[in-house]
């Protein structure tokens, strides 16, 4: 039993799913394949925008949004994550990272230090310096992640999986995939897990 979990550090609502995933394989035995995307590539692409951008103007809805997301942590046993004062964050070298780490023994730790720094500590991680404080402060391999990231085929690589997400239905994040079964947001996860199952 498998899903697909297409991410992006940028997403609040992508790291809420992160929190809740390892409860989730706990109790079901379901497993998370971890796939980086550029969320930016796919607005791009699908002519999407954010929700900060989207819901701008808009009464009630933005209040309403907050309220799902309380109710969501609740019903999973997890805290709201802490509004970033610099959202939105270009995510392009975190998911760069990402893509580099993935291969690794440490790609694990890597997502929950990139997700803490940005949700939790709520950093500007489009920064050099900072994203190299929170790798050091992770006993993460800053230099050869750094380096990595900057690679011609991991760039490629981040690219290739934006473009095969999108062609896959996918123009937001979090997004889940069961086989070829598409499942967009927090509030989808109790299906993708039915449909898994």
């Amino acid at each position: 039993m498998k899903i697909e979990f297409h991410y992006d550090f940028g997403s609040p609502n992508a790291y809420l799913v992160h929190k809740v995933i390892p409860a989730t394989t706990e109790r079901t035995g379901i497993q998370f394949e971890y796939m980086p995307i550029l969320l930016g590539g796919v607005f791009k692409v699908t002519n999407n925008v954010s929700p900060a951008v989207s819901l701008q103007g808009i009464k009630n809805k933005p209040e309403y949004q907050r309220i799902e997301t309380q109710r969501f942590c609740t019903a999973h046993g997890i805290e709201p994550q802490t509004p970033n004062p610099h959202f939105p964050v270009n995510t392009l070298k975190m998911m760069r990272g990402a893509v580099f780490a993935q291969s690794k023994s440490y790609y694990t730790q890597y997502i929950d230090a990139m997700y803490s720094a940005m949700w939790e500590q709520a950093l500007k991680m489009d920064e050099d310096d900072v994203i190299s404080s929170v790798l050091d402060k992770a006993g993460l391999p800053t230099g050869e992640i750094l380096t990595g990231a900057t690679e011609a085929a991991v760039k490629q690589s981040l690219i290739e999986r934006t473009e095969m997400t999108v062609s896959r239905g996918t123009f937001g994040s979090p997004t889940l995939f069961v086989g070829e079964q598409i499942f967009f947001g927090k509030d989808k996860l109790r299906d993708a897990i039915e449909a898994a199952q």
